[in-house]
């Protein structure tokens, strides 16, 4: 049998701990811990990459490249304005015309950001 913290992927028994105490202590929900441990991995993965590209020299031409690839695969979210602009922007989810309950919660929300 394989030994799991051998792995660099496996998170370090302190964490998972840590974990597991949130969630048994119900401050988080299942979907959340899911979430959070699924983000924890990429990131280990994304940043295993990166140190990949350093030993191997690959900076690209203008030493950009694993900032670039850093923001490429964990750009920020779109704001709430940002959000509803690129909605009626875009074409509606219909032919009548009308956007989907999604779409309206998003602008509602933005629209309640706004100052009177």
């Amino acid at each position: 049998m394989t030994d799991n913290y051998s792995f660099p992927i496996t998170p370090p028994p302190e964490l998972v701990q840590q974990w597991v105490d949130t969630y048994l202590g119900g401050r988080v929900s299942h979907v959340d811990l899911a979430a959070q441990v699924a983000q924890w991995g990429a990131d280990q993965d994304l940043e295993a990459c990166c140190e990949w590209m350093t030993r191997m020299g690959y900076w690209g031409d203008d030493g950009k490249a694993i900032p670039a690839l850093r923001v490429a695969r964990r750009p920020k979210p779109s704001s709430l304005k940002e959000q509803a602009l690129e909605i009626v922007k875009g074409t509606p989810v219909n032919s009548a015309g009308l956007y989907s309950y999604e779409h309206v919660e998003i602008i509602r929300r933005a629209l309640e950001q706004l100052d009177d």
